[in-house]
């Protein structure tokens, strides 16, 4: 029985992701890479923020630091965060249900934590969650099933307990090899991975408002 939830953010909770695609050609156009690989966003979205600014040194010879990278891509993104990017339609309602139900949840993200929180307070919904969870608390992201794990513990679940919601094939991948019941989320910037997001998951929406039926049937 699912007791417990923890959202992925852009994507899934957040209309972010295309943000992330233009920003990425945008960082390298400004440092001298004229017309960026169309694939770049699919790279590095696999990865930390830690390792993606290192892939952009690595793979186009930049001059600058990490460092500079990390504070630059999340600065050219701030504004979009603190005043543009809308919560996905039926987001908010999802949440009314959940706590009405009494079921706890949480978010676990790729995302810079300070977008993030950024995003989240804006729209109203930051102290709603029980964690934020981020590569600040969880260095290896993703890639591992460590940042779910944490997750179902701060809920006091087990992982078979807590549903994964998700927009992202990688991160669906890793969060059933660890044992969580997992709910794709339809994305346009995911289209080519949607067939094999439908296999792997346990439950999958087009719409946020069709999760409350996952747990309706519960």
């Amino acid at each position: 029985m699912i007791k417990g939830v923890i959202f992925d953010l852009d994507g899934t909770l957040l209309d972010s992701m295309t943000v992330w695609s233009s920003i990425d050609r945008e960082f390298l156009m400004e440092n001298g890479i004229s017309d960026p690989p169309p694939e770049v966003s699919d790279v590095v979205k696999k990865m930390t923020v830690d390792e993606s600014s290192q892939y952009f040194i690595d793979r186009f010879g930049l001059s600058c630091t990490k460092e500079y990278v990390i504070w630059r891509i999340e600065d050219m993104v701030r504004q979009r965060y603190e005043e543009q990017i809308p919560m996905k339609p039926h987001a908010v309602e999802v949440l009314d249900f959940l706590d009405k139900s009494g079921i706890p949840y949480g978010i676990a993200t790729a995302t810079y934590k300070g977008l993030a929180e950024a995003a989240l307070k804006r729209c109203g919904v930051y102290d709603r969650f029980r964690f934020l969870l981020t590569d600040v608390e969880y260095p290896s992201g993703k890639n591992f099933p460590d940042i779910f794990v944490g997750g179902a513990e701060r809920l006091g679940l087990l992982p078979a307990e807590t549903l994964v919601i998700e927009d992202s094939l990688h991160c669906i991948e890793t969060a059933r090899s660890a044992g969580f019941p997992v709910c794709g989320v339809y994305d346009p910037v995911a289209e080519a991975d949607s067939g094999r997001i439908k296999e792997l998951s346990d439950f999958y929406v087009r719409s946020l408002d069709e999760i409350i039926n996952i747990f309706r049937a519960n």
